[in-house]
Parts: C-alpha cells; sequence; structure tokens
C-alpha cells in the first residue's frame, strides 16, 4: 500500500510540475511576410499563417513567448503538406521553427495531407522570453497554423475535431463567455460591395449598424487581395438614383466593355467617357495593382458614417435564435481568438456564402436546379451540384533583367500545347466547378496555385519560347479565391431565368441588373493530366431588368435581409445579378427596406406587404450623394 501511495505521490507531483505553451500562429507579435488565411475556417477550426512568396521565401513571422517555468519541451506545430493530396511528395511548403535564432532539427510541413501536429522533437528552454519565429525556406505557401510546448513529453495533442476545439480554448487562456457589443437596429454580416453599400444606406437613414467584416480589408472581391473591377450598370430606370453611393467608391472600373454600349443614359455615358480620358488610371479591370482598389478609400467611406460601428479580422460563428428571429450573432477576432456578441432588430447576410443564413437555419440551395423544375431554358436536365467557380487571379511583370523562377515538379505539368503564354491570368483562372465552394475552398484554391506555378515554371525554365519570358517576373498572385457562387438563400420570390428574359413586371421591383446571364463552365484543355483550371462563358444578352424586393430577405427567418450573391435565384438567373455593382444596389434597397423596418416595427416582408409604396420613394430618392463627375474635377 506504502509503495502505491508513494507511486501516486510522483505521477501527481509530475503532473503539477508539467508546464506548457500554446500559441495560435495569426496571433504573432509580427507577422512578417507571412499572410493571415482564413477562408476554411469555418471547417478547420481556425485561420492560420501561410508563406506566399512565389517562390521567394518570406520573412519570418516570430512572436516573444513568456514561459512560466524552465524545462525541456516537447514542439509540436499544426501543419501539412498541402501538395500530398495530389499524391506529390516533393513538400513545396517547408518551414522551420527557430526558438531564439535556434532552428529545430525538424523541418515541418512535410508529413500529412490533412492538417495534423507534426512532432518537432524536443528543446530545453529557460523560464522568461523566449522568441519563436516561423523561417520560411521555400516561398511556396507553407502553411502553420498553432504551436504547443508542453514539458509532459508523452502528451499527444487531440486531432478530433471537438477535441481539438475543446484544447484550443482551454490553451488559449481566452475567457469562454463573448463579450456583448450591445445593441444595434442591424448587424451586417460581410463587408464586400454589397455589404457595406447595405451598412452605409441603413445608417443615413437613422439606422445604428454594426458592419462585420472577416477580412482586415473591405471590398470582398473588389479589395486589393482578390482584385476584380466592379461591373454592372447603375442609375438605371426605374430608380436611377440608385447606385449613386457606389460612386462615392471612386472606382469606376468596367466601363469600355459590351455592357456600357447599351447605357441608356446618355448624359452619364459622355461623363464617363471625359473622365477617362483625364484619368485612364480609373479604367480598373481585373488582376491589377493593388492600389487601383482604394482599400482605403472604402474604409475612410464607411467609418465616416457616424451610425456605423465597423469591426475588420471578424468572423461570424454562431447564432442565436427564437423562433424563427435571429436574437444575435457571435463573432471570433481572426487575430486575438476573443469573442463577441452582437444583438440587433434585423440583420443582413451579405457574406457571399450565406454565412448567417447557413447559422440560423436560412431555406437555402446550392448548384443547379433541373429544369423541371424551374423551366429554364438554360437550366440541366438534372439536379447536380455544378456551380461557377472560384478565381485566383495573377499577373507577370518586365523587370528588364533576366530573373529566375524555381522549378515546381509538385505543380500541374504543362507542355507546349497545354501551357497558356500568358502575362496575366484574368476571370477565367478558375476552379472547383465540381467542388463545394465552402467545405472545399482550401483544395480549390491549392489547386489554383499548382496551375499558375506550374503554367509559370514551364514559361520560364523550359518553353520553346522562354526568352520571351527571361525578364518577366511572377508579380502577384492571389491567396484568397475570388468566388462566384455557393449558397443561395431563399426568399419569398425566387428569381428565374425567364423572368429576365421575358421582363416580367413585379410590383416591388428595385435594384436592375444588366449584365448578361453569364454562366461558366469547365474548359478542357486536350493532353492536360488533371482536372480543369480554366473556365469558358457562355452570355446571354438581357435588357436592363428590375428585380424584386422579395429576392432580398429569407422566407423563413423573419428578420434576414441579405445581398450579393447569395439572394434568392437560380443558378441560372445569378449569372446576370451577382456582378459588384448590381451586388452594391442590392445593399442600398437592404439599407433602405432596414429603416423602414426600423421606423414602423416591421419585418421584412412586412415592409413589401404594407410599406411598399415608402420603400419606392426612398429608392427613388437613393442616399448617394447625386454628381458623379464632380468628384473628378480639379
Amino acid at each position: 500500500m506504502k509503495r502505491l501511495f508513494g507511486l501516486l505521490w510522483i505521477v501527481v507531483n509530475l503532473l503539477s510540475c508539467t508546464s506548457d505553451y500554446y500559441m495560435e500562429t495569426e496571433s504573432f507579435d509580427d507577422r512578417g511576410g507571412w499572410v493571415v488565411d482564413n477562408q476554411s475556417m469555418m471547417q478547420m477550426g481556425s485561420p492560420y499563417l501561410m508563406a506566399h512568396g512565389l517562390g521567394v521565401p518570406v520573412r519570418d513571422a516570430s512572436h516573444v513567448a513568456r514561459l512560466s517555468k524552465g524545462g525541456r519541451f516537447r514542439v509540436w506545430v499544426r501543419t501539412r503538406d498541402w501538395v500530398k493530396t495530389w499524391g506529390k511528395e516533393y513538400a513545396p511548403g517547408r518551414f522551420e521553427v527557430r526558438f531564439d535564432n535556434i532552428p529545430l532539427d525538424t523541418v515541418f510541413g512535410t508529413k500529412s495531407a490533412d492538417w495534423r501536429w507534426q512532432d518537432g522533437g524536443t528543446v530545453k528552454l529557460k523560464a522568461g522570453d523566449c522568441r519563436i519565429t516561423l523561417h520560411d525556406l521555400t516561398g511556396f505557401n507553407g502553411r502553420c497554423d498553432a504551436i504547443y510546448l508542453t514539458t509532459n513529453l508523452k502528451h499527444v495533442p487531440p486531432e478530433d475535431m471537438p477535441a481539438l476545439t475543446d484544447f484550443r480554448s482551454r490553451k488559449s487562456g481566452l475567457p469562454e463567455q463573448a463579450q456583448d457589443m450591445g445593441d444595434y437596429d442591424l448587424v451586417v454580416t460581410g463587408g464586400g460591395i454589397a455589404g457595406c453599400c447595405a451598412a452605409i444606406s441603413a445608417a443615413r437613414l437613422g439606422c445604428k449598424v454594426a458592419l462585420i467584416q472577416n477580412r482586415g480589408v473591405l471590398g470582398g472581391n473588389n479589395s486589393s487581395e482578390v482584385r476584380v473591377g466592379l461591373s454592372g450598370l447603375i442609375s438605371q430606370q426605374p430608380y436611377p438614383n440608385l447606385g449613386n453611393l457606389l460612386d462615392e467608391f471612386g472606382i469606376v472600373g468596367h466601363w469600355n466593355n459590351w455592357e456600357a454600349k447599351q447605357n441608356p443614359d446618355a448624359e452619364r455615358s459622355r461623363q464617363i467617357t471625359e473622365i477617362l480620358k483625364r484619368y485612364p488610371e480609373k479604367m480598373i479591370h481585373n488582376a491589377g495593382p493593388a492600389g487601383n482598389y482604394e482599400d482605403e478609400k472604402k474604409e475612410r467611406l464607411v467609418r465616416n458614417e457616424k451610425n456605423i460601428s465597423l469591426f475588420l479580422n471578424m468572423q461570424v460563428y454562431e447564432a442565436e435564435k427564437k423562433e424563427n428571429r435571429i436574437c444575435s450573432v457571435t463573432g471570433k477576432d481572426m487575430l486575438t481568438g476573443k469573442k463577441y456578441r452582437f444583438k440587433a432588430q434585423l440583420f443582413a447576410d451579405c457574406s457571399g456564402d450565406g454565412i448567417l443564413g447557413y447559422l440560423a437555419g436560412a431555406d437555402y440551395r446550392m448548384g443547379r436546379e433541373s429544369r423541371k423544375e424551374t423551366g429554364e431554358p438554360r437550366a440541366p436536365e438534372e439536379t447536380d451540384r455544378l456551380v461557377m467557380g472560384t478565381s485566383v487571379q495573377w499577373y507577370a511583370m518586365e523587370t528588364g533583367e533576366n530573373t529566375a523562377f524555381p522549378e515546381c515538379p509538385w505543380a500541374v505539368s504543362f507542355d507546349e500545347h497545354t501551357c497558356r503564354p500568358n502575362l496575366r491570368g484574368d476571370w477565367d483562372w478558375e476552379t472547383g466547378m465540381d467542388k463545394d465552394q465552402i467545405e472545399e475552398i482550401e483544395y480549390i484554391r491549392d489547386y489554383a496555385l499548382r496551375a499558375v506555378f506550374g503554367n509559370w515554371d514551364f514559361l520560364k525554365n523550359r518553353s520553346e519560347r522562354k526568352a520571351e519570358y527571361a525578364n518577366r517576373k511572377l508579380e502577384w498572385v492571389a491567396f484568397i479565391g475570388g468566388k462566384r457562387e455557393s449558397r443561395r438563400l431563399l426568399g419569398d420570390v425566387i428569381l428565374k431565368e425567364q423572368d429576365i428574359l421575358a421582363g416580367t413586371p413585379f410590383d416591388d421591383a428595385s435594384f436592375t441588373t444588366t449584365w448578361g446571364i453569364d454562366l461558366h463552365y469547365p474548359k478542357l484543355i486536350e493532353g492536360l493530366k488533371e482536372e480543369p483550371f480554366l473556365a469558358g462563358a457562355d452570355v446571354q444578352n438581357i435588357q436592363p431588368y428590375a428585380a424584386p424586393y422579395r429576392c432580398l430577405y429569407s422566407r423563413n427567418i423573419d428578420n434576414l435581409l441579405m445581398a450579393g450573391r447569395n439572394i434568392s435565384v437560380t443558378h441560372v438567373a445569378l449569372g446576370t445579378v451577382r456582378v459588384m455593382r448590381t451586388g452594391g444596389m442590392m445593399g442600398e434597397v437592404v439599407g433602405m427596406a432596414a429603416s423602414l423596418c426600423r421606423k414602423h416595427g416591421v419585418n421584412p416582408r412586412q415592409v413589401y406587404q404594407s410599406h411598399l409604396s415608402e420603400l419606392k420613394e426612398l429608392m427613388k430618392k437613393g442616399v448617394g450623394i447625386p454628381g458623379f463627375a464632380s468628384q473628378f474635377t480639379d
């Protein structure tokens, strides 16, 4: 018995002497050249740091750890070998972990295709401050989620998602309870163009608004992270003042394409032509320099609205509901891990992926409806999961001197026939059309990176035309994918192709769509041994069409509005409404509807039923500052 108690005493003392340290890498003091990627945060439980260097190792990321006790620690690093998904053994995402600038013997990012804890061996550390550094070895998208140090040398951190979530929560030391951020009239989830316009519109009409964006910049696909130019005509009948708000963002965009020629507003066309003569840099297309997308101007415009509270880097992950109403949403600060709770009378899902609607149990669809179901001429015979895909855009620049690019045997393999002799990857570099654009987004983005890097490797190193590319440098490749389609939240009206082509009149006609019904399909390249990475577009031109307000609120969640590519339309109809100027006008209408809900104490559906005439008056006036040309005069 004495021996048993003696053993127990030893175990208890050993356990009491255990010391550990846990760190989420997105919370590092200095992220250096590593970028924060949260695109799959809802699937893997956390953002992570990624070394997106286009073949050049990025600057170190580092953090000062304050160890309460010294000793010998086992080091666990949560990472993955991202190309092993395709059976590749080259591990391009290799990196070191250093302690006070001394690297561990282990090289990370070399083991599992999935996210796993990689054992880094042991290191002896003193109590006090110790600098932990992530040192990139390749510049090819090494990734690190978290680092865990423990003096219990036999302890293995959990991999199972529920257990891992609990482990993260316990080890982070952050309060479980979300901080109450107070009450709002409207909470807008998603800070793309639609979300920004919804927030500003509601704020200017007297609503107290919280705008929650899960990136560090506003604009969504129109931000410097994705770099898509604004498309879609504004200032259309029956409400020509819808869209003035978009002009305040100061970005002209795609005005020299086929759509502009259809613009019925001759005076506006004349103004735009004159502006572009004087300011040709305002002709923003896709995949341009970062400054073209004016991130700071968007943020300044939002912050100047006294009724808006802006929350960047905040991922909404939970919705509290009572019966058919959302009571609050909870978001997590991506960089600190802290939780915040937002209460409101109304909510607007402008997230693109319909995240809030999904969390609240809103009805939604993904993929293509059958022709039998919708009666649409361009719908497939059978329902399927095909969607329009995600674009990872890129461009190369002339340097004036010979530049090298590493060979990429782990990337998509190209030859003279299959390679694309491009200096710029536009919208048509599109992947994942047969994939789940939410659950599989890391795979979709990573396959696009393999295509971009593999194509450029061939052009630079093996092509018969490589002399043409000798002085060219791969200048920018997006790491945030530009999505077109995922969840579509269902409203009282589901807009269909035949409504748009026939000009079906609705009594609640609101924002006007002008872009053609632009559907994308995988583009096959003969001889390519892997899945497609390019898309083709099939466009049906349309006459400007005013879509019904009833597409902009949920049919089963009483206080949920929506704007952007997640509104209530079929897959085919999405082809016209999904462009960003059109989405911005949706946002304006959503903000107007929210103001009427606040004024009359009603839900969005009741705005249609009882206050439609007031909504029409607001749409007639608009909330934007008129005078498009004046902002460009000297």
